[in-house]
């Protein structure tokens, strides 16, 4: 037998033999720096393996545990790097290219081991040490995750430093598949949520557009060809034509807005304004449309006056949360917008006496187009919270809501006072 290509993996040997053997260095494979992680019970066996890289490799860091707790727990460690620990040399000896198991440790035995050792650390390649030559086992570890198989005691140079090499390639293609896979799937769900907000808005443009254009067509009807109305009743067909024509304005800047924040064009535009000012410009508009319909009250606290923030999206979002406010509550009940300003931010509560909302409603009332389902004949787009949600993130700030069937609702806004537009 040529023992210059040929090692046969047996404690009988001895060292002196085996440093002989790693002089025959033209068999190994092109130098490059790897960290193994050898999970081996055998002080042995691990230190016979250990002078295999060391000759094999122009560099290798390698990591000796008897245990497979102990093997698991290296591995996560070393996967949770992050960009701050690059440089980290000691850290960096954690984060391993390969793993060589055996499957025979201490606190766990056969397949049991890789699989326990796989379903903890599914992205580290696998080579299997076992001093079983058993073809059955063989294939079920392949199944298991494992890249090779190696039988200790046939173990060559060659075919171990080959099955290291395989191992770590392989894993690197199948990162590769899975984060093309992602992509596509990612990129599938995007497409499925486009076609269902394009099915969405088709449904909803639909039905409200409908409404206000036959309103506008009947007034038109009438005023044409009734002459025998009156000042009085010529004047409610025209306002009758005027709303539905302010209703369908409204709904396509709604629709305008709701886009440009689909299409990343919405930013962040800081300016100097008086927010109790701001406030009490939005409430007396809303007091004038309500004409005595609801009690709606401003009050606030702090230092509310000169800040910096967006006064569109602040616009957008205190005029529909008024607005909702207004829209679901009963004659003569209460809407309320308080304002406190404190510890850098701005809370904003809007609070109504109105219908509330369902609780199995509450968790998807921020999505495109939804409404919740006891608004009955109430008009709306649903496209209202969800263009405050977004407004609110692009603000940097949060949004919750509380709300209970038939008693009211209050929603929470807490914006950061002089946000200057970076993350979170």
């Amino acid at each position: 037998m040529n023992y210059d290509f040929f090692i046969v993996y047996t404690m009988k040997k001895s060292e002196d033999y085996w440093t002989n053997l790693y002089k025959h260095k033209d068999i190994f494979m092109r130098k490059m720096m790897i960290h193994v992680l050898l999970v081996e019970d055998s002080p042995s066996d691990a230190k016979l393996l250990h002078q295999i890289f060391v000759h094999a490799y122009q560099e290798v860091q390698m990591k000796h545990v008897e245990r497979l707790s102990d093997a698991i727990d290296l591995s996560l460690v070393g996967n949770q790097l992050t960009g701050d620990d690059s440089n980290n040399e000691t850290l960096k000896q954690d984060k391993f290219d390969v793993v060589l198991l055996d499957l025979g440790l201490p606190d766990s035995v056969g397949l049991d081991t890789l699989k326990e050792y796989r379903a903890a650390v599914p992205d580290i390649p696998v080579v299997v040490l076992t001093g079983v030559d058993d073809e059955e086992l063989a294939m079920q570890a392949l199944a298991e995750g494992a890249q090779d198989y190696l039988v200790k005691d046939q173990i060559t140079i060659q075919r171990l430093v080959r099955a290291i090499r395989y191992a770590i390639e392989r894993e690197e293609i199948l990162n590769k598949l899975r984060e093309s896979e992602e992509i596509s799937r990612q990129a599938l769900v995007k497409k499925q949520q486009l076609n269902e907000l394009k099915s969405n808005f088709v449904a909803m443009v639909s039905h409200e557009f409908r409404n206000p254009m036959t309103t506008i067509r009947t007034a038109i009807d009438i005023l044409q060809n009734q002459n025998n109305l009156n000042e009085g009743r010529k004047n409610f067909y025209f306002e009758r034509v005027q709303d539905a024509i302010n209703h369908m304005l409204q709904l396509l800047d709604e629709v305008l807005f709701l886009s440009r924040t689909e299409v990343a064009k919405l930013e962040y535009k800081p300016a100097l304004i008086d927010l109790i000012s701001f406030c009490e410009e939005i409430i007396e508009v809303f007091k004038m449309k309500a004409a005595g319909q609801q009690n709606i009250t401003f009050n606030y606290e702090g230092e509310c006056n000169l800040t910096y923030m967006d006064e569109e999206l602040l616009y957008c979002i205190l005029t529909n949360l008024i607005s909702n406010a207004v829209k679901y509550s009963r004659p003569q009940s209460n809407v309320r917008l308080n304002l406190n300003c404190r510890d850098g931010m701005a809370i904003f509560q809007i609070q109504d006496e109105g219908i509330g909302i369902p609780e199995k409603d509450q968790v998807n009332l921020f999505q495109t187009f939804y409404r919740a389902s006891n608004v009955r004949r109430i008009q709306g787009t649903g496209l209202g919270l969800a263009m405050v949600k977004k407004c609110v993130d692009i603000h940097g700030g949060e949004i919750s809501l509380e709300s209970q069937q038939d008693t009211g609702t209050t929603v929470t806004v807490k914006l950061p006072l002089n946000y200057s537009g970076e993350s979170k």
